[in-house]
């Protein structure tokens, strides 16, 4: 069913890629020119926005990695989004797609493409159309989606243009671009806050302000105190790992370690699910809009009442004591789809036993003490992968969610992805400066 799409994939446009291994330098420009046309689009304005207009999704504003009242608004959203469904169909054998397969690779990510335009259109045409965007007359209504779905595409490409000639992928990217913003600009604002004239935004700033005025807060540094936190327990997190020794059968003495993150499915479950209950929270407006409000009522841009209500981010541990019940149902339903799409996840990115195993049998490896053969690999993996892939996915998600109550700078979940993100990036410069150096590695890690 999905092969009839491949005619329309032609006529969306493509970024080329490179036809050989691009140099270190060559990836880190790249990498840097995307960023700052990432920032240039942050800073241009939507005309004829509303000034009374409200950021609803203010709380997943880190992770959307759009800026509020700028062409991109929708973020990586419109992406995620499109990641999201094809991933529930795939892994519910709906599609019948092996990822593994060059072939039905292409469809999967033409197929996400085509879909990512598709949300870009709708979901902009909502906000304006169901008032969280509203125009400050009904006449720019058209122009304000027009520059919203200009703004969504835009991110797509670039994002394509980061994953084929930069660093990383361009989610990430725009994910850490926007967290750090928010962590430099929240800590070392000396710029005076609109609330209070003459006294700094920035926490530590004010702080000081208040200091030599008489009147010290110490509160006002807990979102400080809890971004380091996380960062020091995420790192930690990353470095956990189980190594499988191996040994090479056709040189002896050679042995090695095959390392199984205990945050196997990296980031991408708290990424998914925090775009998941966005989208309920635009539905929530779509329906009240129309007249139909099942999933809850927005009233200035928030969710007062039911679905929508229950799955918005708690804002801070004040909420624990002025509605527990918000907080625990949030909690549940928050790690349990960090656990679902890590499950997800593994299962659709060919890091699962069965092609693990597969690779390493391949590579001529075994286990010291065990059978060189793909079905043993297999069952020994199955005795990690899943423990691992479970337990790392409703760590991330206690972790962001613990993190969003704390008021942590950038917020908690921007926090958490930043740093996964940034050590995984880490790990990918080094590898490429290290082939650099030495261009045999390249024949010997596959490159």
């Amino acid at each position: 069913m999905i092969e009839k799409l491949q005619p329309i994939f032609s006529w969306i446009p493509q970024v080329k890629s490179p036809q050989h291994r691009q140099p270190f330098k060559d990836k880190l420009k790249w990498t840097g020119i995307i960023l700052i046309l990432y920032f240039v689009l942050a800073n241009i304005h939507l005309f004829g926005l509303s000034p009374t207009a409200v950021d609803q999704f203010s709380q997943l504003r880190a992770v959307l990695a759009g800026e509020f009242g700028s062409i991109i608004t929708l973020g990586i959203g419109p992406i995620v989004t499109s990641s999201i469904i094809l991933q529930l169909l795939v892994g519910g054998k709906i599609l019948n797609l092996d990822l593994s397969r060059h072939e039905d690779k292409a469809l999967f990510q033409g197929t996400q493409k085509l879909l990512a335009i598709i949300f870009t259109l709708f979901e902009a045409a909502v906000m304006v159309l169901a008032g969280l965007l509203p125009p400050s007359a009904p006449e720019l209504a058209a122009i304000l989606i027009a520059q919203i779905t200009l703004g969504g595409i835009l991110i797509i490409f670039l994002d394509e243009v980061v994953s084929k000639w930069g660093f990383g992928s361009g989610v990430g990217l725009f994910i850490v671009a926007g967290v750090s913003q928010a962590i430099v600009v929240g800590t070392f604002n000396f710029l005076a806050s609109p609330t209070s004239p003459g006294v700094p935004a920035g926490a530590i700033p004010k702080f000081i302000y208040l200091l030599t005025t008489g009147a010290p807060d110490f509160s006002i540094l807990i979102p400080v105190l809890a971004t380091i936190i996380v960062f020091l327990v995420v790192v930690y997190a990353e470095s956990m790992r189980v190594e499988i020794p191996l040994s090479y059968g056709g040189v002896k003495g050679a042995r090695g370690k095959y390392p199984l993150r205990f945050i196997y499915a990296s980031n991408m479950p708290v990424i998914l699910t925090s775009a998941l209950l966005m989208n309920v929270a635009l539905f929530a407006g779509l329906f009240q809009k129309i007249g139909f409000p099942i999933l809850g009522t927005i009233s200035q841009g928030q969710a007062v009442s039911g679905i929508a209500y229950y799955l918005s981010t708690p804002s801070s541990l004040s909420v624990v004591l002025t509605d527990p019940i918000k907080v625990a149902i949030y909690g549940v339903v928050f790690t349990a789809l960090c656990v679902l799409f890590a499950w997800l996840w593994v299962e659709m990115s060919g890091i699962g036993p069965k092609k693990v195993a597969a690779d390493l049998h391949r590579m001529g490896v075994q286990i010291p003490g065990h059978r060189s053969s793909k079905t043993h690999f297999e069952r020994i993996l199955k005795k990690y992968i899943p423990a691992i892939t479970i337990l790392g996915g409703a760590f991330v998600g206690l972790l962001a969610f613990g993190a969003d109550l704390t008021g942590a700078l950038g917020g908690g979940t921007g926090v958490l992805l930043t740093v996964g993100i940034v050590y995984r990036l880490y790990e990918e410069i080094a590898q490429e400066q290290l082939m650099d150096m030495h261009p045999m590695l390249r024949k010997f890690l596959g490159d």
